[in-house]
């Protein structure tokens, strides 16, 4: 299956990637990552991205649709993949409909602004080893402590209030278009929140008919 998870930033995408990405037995292509797996592999795209990060500039879309083509060349990627945090716009859902990136759905976790404003100021991250934790979804087994390696946990200034509303008015104005652009092709699945992760694990088996 070849998947694009959509939805406002902490509406538990990455979250459900993962769960997907062993259901499936297919990788999750998470934007972030590959940018700087490309960059640290000095891939010609790569190359190209880090001049970009380098000048503190954004990574215009056909660099980040290069380096999205590269990874889903790679082996692991034939059975299929989730894609989370690309195409973020509808350009660059074009750009990969043109260079024949296929799609067979497009899931959309919707969740309303103001649960994740709430959702995103309990989540706390490990500053030693990225982990994340939740203090009411999912929470350390000790408090402040990370389970994996024992750091200290924080909020992530990402996770504050008003970045997060900041944040989701970038996605409303930029990506939410894009459920349009897939309805229109009869690609879009779209599930509503759930109370908890297990919850939405099984409205998307659901909703995906896995």
């Amino acid at each position: 299956m070849k998947l694009i998870l959509l939805g406002a930033p902490g509406a538990g995408k990455g979250t459900q990637a993962e769960i997907l990405s062993k259901l499936l037995s297919i990788p999750t292509i998470s934007t972030g990552n590959i940018l700087r797996a490309a960059m640290k592999n000095g891939t010609p795209v790569g190359l190209k991205a880090k001049e970009y990060v380098e000048a503190g500039q954004l990574v215009p879309d056909d660099v980040i649709i290069g380096i999205i083509r590269e990874r889903l060349a790679e082996p692991d990627c034939a059975n299929g993949y989730i894609l989370d945090g690309v195409p973020r716009t509808i350009p660059q859902a074009e750009a990969m409909e043109q260079l024949g990136i296929e799609v067979d759905k497009a899931l959309s976790i919707e969740v309303e602004d103001e649960v994740i404003v709430e959702r995103m100021g309990g989540r706390r991250t490990c500053k030693a080893c990225g982990g994340t934790f939740h203090i009411k979804n999912n929470p350390p087994k000790k408090e402040g402590i990370c389970d994996f390696c024992g750091g200290e946990l924080s909020i992530r200034k990402d996770d504050a209030p008003e970045t997060v509303k900041a944040r989701l008015v970038t996605y409303h104005r930029e990506t939410e278009p894009l459920k349009a652009f897939y309805e229109a092709r009869g690609r879009l699945v779209t599930v509503e929140n759930q109370p908890g992760i297990d919850a939405t694990t099984a409205a998307i088996r659901k909703a995906l008919e896995i």
